[in-house]
């Protein structure tokens, strides 16, 4: 195989973070690296890579008004001011589309009116949203913040789990989705419940370059019939909610149509069951939307992410995504809503989730941030929905899956909005590829070892392929992700990853199987099971 210098890139020099040197670690030393980390992706220093595409997961580099934000943070135990700017730019963000009031400017203005401050900030009393204000946040909590998004995942399930063992006893239940995410699925099935993978028909498809320029078919979409013939077959009472994730991380970061959540919302209020996001990327899905879907090109970002949310009861989401920010997650449902009416049973469900948040991490005004960290999430949700920044985040995702695509590598095609994913059943053409081989491990092994670039798998070995059922096996596509991080690569980047993608394109042979050595059964392995590769004859390093 071809060296990067044979191949006539260059190797990046740094990144954007500030700045950071590229340490000069050889194969050698990686090599070193991933045997004594098991070879687990998770456990391989990232000090040592060129670059890292594991994930998009709070690795944006900041903007300029996030770090001065900072600087605003403040530190006080009970009812920050940070608490009140951050649930109002909820507000702005999710609720009032066009109609926002960016009272973050009060605090960056250094205002010093009380009575406006009252007024509008700190004792604006309101119902009926997402973010009760006021008395009504007391007497009906419907906002928690959390450390992240599996924290608001944890906060949901578990509370959502024990409210059903105390009215209905331990039945069978599931929470269907057009595709639940790892941690996500972890958190439900570690309750008792169990998750089905409704997404449409179709979502590795190949594309022409040429279609995805005008096209994009909202690959991930959920598929209605089957969702409605699920509810039908499992009944109402055994369904607490659905699930929508927007963008569909676990199928290949494709976004979900307006037209889609809004077929989806009718089902679930046909037969009254709350209708959640996993909001995580819900800016680069209203990009997706104003771009391709028939009458929403002349909508704003802001407009078209208050329809979206007018659809749903509640949703989670991580701020370490499409909130920019380094850390923050949170959990929120409509007031009054088909949520709080189902599950206030003897006790009103806010205040459960309160409670559990206050003993898990901490009072309610924090979750578990500093104040500086709140300030810079409330910062990066008004920065995120800004069309140039979504411009050039979608459109550097774009050029990574066609310069692949270009090279003959099975990129899904079109690009999702956060990472380019590259499909292992097609990738592996000449050389069998049994799931249970694991061989998307393999490939980022070799990415690590040959070129200092990190990538995920999302595919048999994440979603535990020889753990599960027949049915549940048919929810599983077998990828290799890799996740861009916000703000930080240049294009010179993108073109060396492309490279050596390539490369071990063209050489598949070398890319070996993966085995288990411990951990098989754990949740979420990926995060800490260690395993061994298994080279073929004459590829082994």
């Amino acid at each position: 195989m071809k060296t990067m210098s044979e191949l006539g890139v260059q190797v990046p020099a740094s990144v954007s973070l500030v700045r950071r040197f590229v340490k000069s670690a050889s194969l050698e030393q990686r090599e070193t690296a991933l045997r004594q980390g098991s070879y687990n992706l998770f456990a391989f220093p990232a000090d040592l890579l060129i670059l890292d595409f594991l994930s998009d997961s709070g690795t944006t580099c900041m903007t300029d008004l996030q770090w001065a934000s900072l600087f605003l943070g403040d530190e006080a135990y009970g009812r920050n001011k940070g608490y009140y700017i951050l649930l109002d730019a909820v507000r702005d963000t999710f609720e009032r589309g066009d109609r926002a009031l960016k009272l973050i400017n009060l605090v960056r203005s250094g205002d010093t009116d009380v009575d406006g401050l009252l007024d509008q900030l700190y004792l604006a009393a309101h119902q009926g949203g997402f973010v009760n204000g006021g008395e009504y946040q007391l007497m009906r909590p419907n906002a928690f913040l959390t450390p992240q998004g599996r924290c608001a995942e944890y906060l949901l399930f578990s509370t959502l789990a024990q409210v059903l063992r105390e009215t209905h006893g331990t039945k069978q239940y599931w929470i269907p989705s057009n595709g639940h995410f790892d941690t996500t699925e972890a958190h439900i099935v570690a309750n008792g419940i169990e998750t089905a993978n409704l997404y449409q028909k179709g979502a590795t498809d190949p594309l022409t370059l040429e279609q995805i320029e005008t096209f994009n078919p909202f690959k991930g979409n959920m598929d209605c019939e089957r969702l409605e013939a699920f509810i039908q077959a499992k009944g109402r009472a055994q369904i607490p909610m659905i699930f929508i994730t927007i963008t569909n991380n676990t199928v290949a970061g494709q976004p979900v149509s307006l037209a889609n959540i809004e077929e989806v919302s009718a089902v679930a209020a046909r037969y009254q069951i709350p209708l959640f996001f996993d909001a995580c990327r819900f800016a680069e899905n209203a990009y997706f939307i104003q771009r391709y879907e028939p009458g929403y090109r002349d909508r704003s970002i802001q407009s078209i992410v208050q329809e979206m949310f007018s659809y749903v009861d509640g949703f989670t989401i991580s701020f370490k995504k499409d909130g920019l920010a380094n850390i923050g997650g949170g959990l929120f449902f409509r007031d009054q809503g088909t949520f709080q009416q189902r599950f206030s049973v003897g006790e009103d469900i806010g205040t459960r989730l309160k409670e559990k948040q206050i003993l898990t991490f901490g009072n309610d005004s924090y979750g578990g941030l500093s104040g500086r960290d709140i300030m810079s999430i409330a910062s990066g949700l008004f920065e995120v929905v800004g069309e140039p920044y979504l411009q050039s985040r979608i459109g550097q995702t774009h050029y990574f899956a066609r310069r692949l695509a270009e090279n003959g590598v099975p990129a899904v095609l079109p690009a999702g909005g956060h990472a380019v994913y590259v499909d292992m059943d097609r990738f592996f053409r000449r050389t069998p590829n049994r799931p249970e081989d694991f061989r998307g491990i393999g490939l980022i092994i070799e990415l690590i070892r040959r070129y200092g670039i990190r990538a995920s798998e999302v595919g048999p070995f994440s979603f535990e392929w020889d753990q599960k059922t027949e049915e549940q096996r048919q929810g599983i596509l077998s990828l290799v992700r890799f996740a861009i991080p916000r703000n930080l690569y240049g294009q010179e980047h993108i073109d060396y990853a492309v490279a050596a993608i390539t490369e071990l394109h063209k050489n598949e042979h070398v890319i070996p199987k993966m085995r288990i050595t411990r951990g098989a059964s754990l949740r979420l392995r990926h995060f800490q099971a260690g395993l061994e590769p298994v080279y073929e004859p004459g590829a082994a390093p």
